[in-house]
């Protein structure tokens, strides 16, 4: 009964939870902000970067 006292494979579980969890976000912010990444979008983030600094 010693394999219900092994915790040798929990720390590669806990590994996998946690860069699934980061690729599910890091997709989430490519789907929102989807619109800068497209060509003919009409959005420019350098003259959206220049604005926010501007008005600080």
């Amino acid at each position: 009964m010693n394999f219900l006292k092994d915790e040798g494979g929990q720390g590669a579980a806990e590994y996998i939870l946690l860069f699934g969890g980061v690729i599910v976000i890091a997709i989430a912010a490519l789907l929102i902000y989807r619109a800068y990444f497209t060509q003919n979008s009409g959005l420019e983030a350098s003259s959206d970067i220049n604005s926010v600094r501007g008005s600080i």
